[in-house]
């Protein structure tokens, strides 16, 4: 709304119909084959949790020694999952740090940020140390209300097929130890 009132054009990604949307790559393409991209260290840490039903995790986002943090809840209510996300402090991050779960690996990837034909895309690298399941596992992930074939996705990679929805490609499915 804020960006539709000061006329700044979205595209979709802001659009309430947008949805998040993830495609297995089957390898990365050269460098240069990018068009200008932003690459960022991602590390993810999920918390224990009181509830089966609630998902707590911490991230920790960096580029060139500066890091910001983001602790994130997601919670299932009735059909939906609702999710709650929020910067912290290094400090923070590091006491929450400590409530890690044991059950599951934390996950290290690098974040590849790039714009292609008007629409913005992050590809996850994923990177040692790391579960055997996430070895080689390159995955592509934009926000759209397009469906289907009706986007585009980057010519210049070599995409497997479309994962949305499929939970052996969740994140917090991917980081649970055997």
């Amino acid at each position: 709304t804020v960006c539709s009132r000061l006329g700044i054009e979205v595209n979709d990604r802001l659009s309430s119909e947008s949805k998040k949307r993830k495609f297995l790559v089957k390898s990365l393409a050269p460098e240069e084959a990018f068009p200008g991209f932003q690459d960022f260290d991602v590390q993810h840490y999920y918390l224990s949790s009181p509830s089966r039903k609630t998902q707590a995790r911490i991230r920790r986002r960096g580029q060139n020694g500066n890091w910001t943090y983001t602790h994130t809840m997601r919670r299932q209510v009735q059909d939906s999952m609702v999710e709650i996300r929020m910067s912290i402090s290094e400090k923070d991050f590091n006491i929450l740090h400590e409530q890690k779960d044991s059950k599951r690996h934390p996950i290290y990837k690098k974040r590849r940020c790039f714009l292609w034909n008007n629409q913005y895309f992050h590809l996850d690298i994923y990177k040692e140390p790391s579960p055997e399941r996430c070895k080689g596992l390159i995955l592509l992930e934009t926000y759209t209300a397009l469906k289907g074939d009706d986007l585009p996705l980057p010519d210049f990679l070599e995409i497997e097929r479309e994962v949305t929805g499929l939970t052996e490609y969740s994140m917090y499915n991917l980081s649970l130890k055997e």
